[in-house]
């Protein structure tokens, strides 16, 4: 990806992670606003991974009470944490 194309896969990936669960919406939004910039495209390819998990099963990861689907998702499910 040329850094035009990873800055439209950065929005749409924004777009994307309005979901319908405030608490969800509140961490995420966060993640964005602190690290969004920083994903390389294989930590974004990840990212957008989890957001096609259905909203309660991916705050359910979030809030550590279940695990992430592979180390790949972990890794940004830990940045998500770490916030």
């Amino acid at each position: 990806m040329n850094k035009s194309e990873l800055e439209k896969a950065r929005e749409r990936s924004r777009w994307r992670s309005r979901r319908g669960l405030l608490e969800l919406d509140l961490l995420l939004e966060k993640f964005l606003a602190k690290r969004l910039e920083q994903l390389d495209e294989e930590a974004l390819l990840s990212y957008d991974e989890l957001l096609l998990l259905p909203d309660n099963e991916l705050l359910d990861i979030a809030m550590g009470r279940k695990p992430a689907p592979d180390d790949r998702t972990g890794a940004i499910i830990s940045m998500i944490l770490a916030l």
